[in-house]
């Protein structure tokens, strides 16, 4: 049986390489529909812990997990020759920046080598990680045909982005369109196949350079927007302007205007990363994003922004940033979820040790927290220890906090995220 007979039946063996944020809910809807799923990881924490049926990623439950373990649609393992069993794989491995936030595909290259050897004639591999137009072609192909496997006649390649977004009580792996691009049109077709089993809708593109800047596209989208927000949100500041009041009058508009919000910075996995993907890629062909590259200089500089702020609300009450107790309300890039990559309270701690502040934080969701060399563990809420601070910062705006606790308490509340809109209080600070 070949391999599109086996997709089309439903008796593919499926594997994930990867059981991260993407790789874990991918592998649970392929189970769904009753594929046997390998999945992949260097960790051995995560491949036990799926062994036992027990999720450590917020977006998938325990007991869906459980279920798909128990049935043995679910296996997960640190020995890459299982690859071999498949017929077709997803890698799913981060792709961050090095220090000169240039690519680094280093997790991409390893995962590609560590299965390579085990490729074998009519076989798919996707590559879902956010990367440059081009990686799949340039990098990941190589690697897979060293083996004298042939991309489009023997093995079949195509590039699919993974669009999680952690938290979303909407829009989650199976109901989130996905983007298929091949290297051929065997390998798209292939690719379709696979995941049109357990995705809702599949979007097919020309080419793997199409389908990877599809995804810098839609997160460059937000990151030149955010920027906008963040530079006017100064101009307002000056002009005594509440940019927050400003964006929901002219979101009313029904049409030509799509909300952005201003904040402390950016954070997560994509869009504090992708637009530098595009940047580095195009200085090959002797082009420079200018309108990019500003954008993320605008975002960067936010963090400083958050500690000027703060500065002038200190100064206001006699106070200096100096040895005064600080309290970091939310680490995590987002609210409600236990993800820190990237994220601005990271870069706005650091700022805050190195002017000798006294800094706690406290996140529901994240119980230790780490910048530089320091560790710290999240602080209870108390009333106690809110009076004992000389300021409190909002960065993540998690639902689960007592806000009216925090206004009660804290003599100065600098709110980035508008978290306290319905609070007229003059302690309150807004970004």
């Amino acid at each position: 049986m070949g391999l599109e007979e086996r997709l089309a039946s439903g008796t593919a063996v499926l594997g994930v390489v990867g059981l991260g944020y993407v790789g874990l809910p991918l592998a649970v809807e392929m189970a769904k529909v009753g594929h046997t799923v390998i999945g992949f990881d260097i960790s051995t924490e995560k491949t036990d812990a799926i062994g036992r049926g027990e999720s450590y990623i917020p977006d998938v439950p325990t007991e869906e997990l459980a279920e798909q373990v128990g049935a043995g649609r679910i296996q997960a393992t640190t020995d890459f020759s299982r690859a071999g069993e498949c017929d077709a794989i997803a890698i799913c491995v981060p792709t961050p920046l090095d220090e000169m936030k240039e690519p680094d595909t280093s997790f991409m290259e390893s995962a590609a080598r560590e299965i390579a050897p085990y490729l074998h004639e009519e076989m798919l591999v996707t590559l879902e990680s956010t990367t440059y137009p081009g990686t799949t072609e340039e990098i990941v192909q190589p690697i897979i045909e060293a083996g004298g496997l042939k991309v489009g006649s023997t093995i079949y390649l195509a590039f699919s982005p993974e669009r999680v977004d952690p938290g979303n009580p909407t829009y989650q792996t199976k109901n989130t369109p996905k983007v298929v691009g091949g290297v051929t049109p065997n390998c798209t077709k292939y690719a379709v196949m696979m995941y049109e089993r357990f995705i809702d809708t599949i979007v097919p593109v020309s080419s793997t350079r199409a389908a990877e800047m599809t995804k810098l596209l839609e997160n460059i989208f937000r990151c030149v927007n955010i920027a906008l927000m963040n530079e006017l949100l100064t101009v307002c500041d000056r002009m005594g302007i509440n940019i927050w009041e400003v964006v929901d009058a002219a979101k009313t508009k029904p049409f030509g205007f799509m909300p952005f919000y201003p904040g402390p910075g950016l954070g997560g996995h994509c869009i504090p990363i992708d637009p530098f993907y595009l940047s580095w890629k195009a200085r090959q062909y002797d082009l420079h994003t200018e309108f990019i590259e500003l954008a993320g200089k605008t975002n960067e500089a936010m963090p400083y922004y958050v500690i000027t702020r703060l500065m002038e609300a200190l100064n206001a009450h006699r106070k200096s940033l100096a040895g005064s107790n600080v309290l970091v309300l939310g680490v995590a890039y987002k609210k409600d979820i236990d993800d820190i990559r990237e994220s601005p309270a990271i870069k706005v701690s650091k700022l805050l040790l190195d002017k000798e502040a006294c800094l706690s934080y406290h996140d529901p969701f994240v119980p230790v927290f780490r910048v530089g060399t320091t560790t710290m563990e999240s602080v209870d809420l108390t009333p106690e220890l809110l009076a004992e601070q000389d300021a409190v910062v909002v960065i993540t705006d998690h639902s689960n906090v007592d806000y009216h606790e925090v206004v009660r308490n804290a003599p100065i509340i600098l709110d980035t995220r508008n978290a306290l809109k319905d609070f007229k209080d003059n302690r309150v600070v807004r970004l």
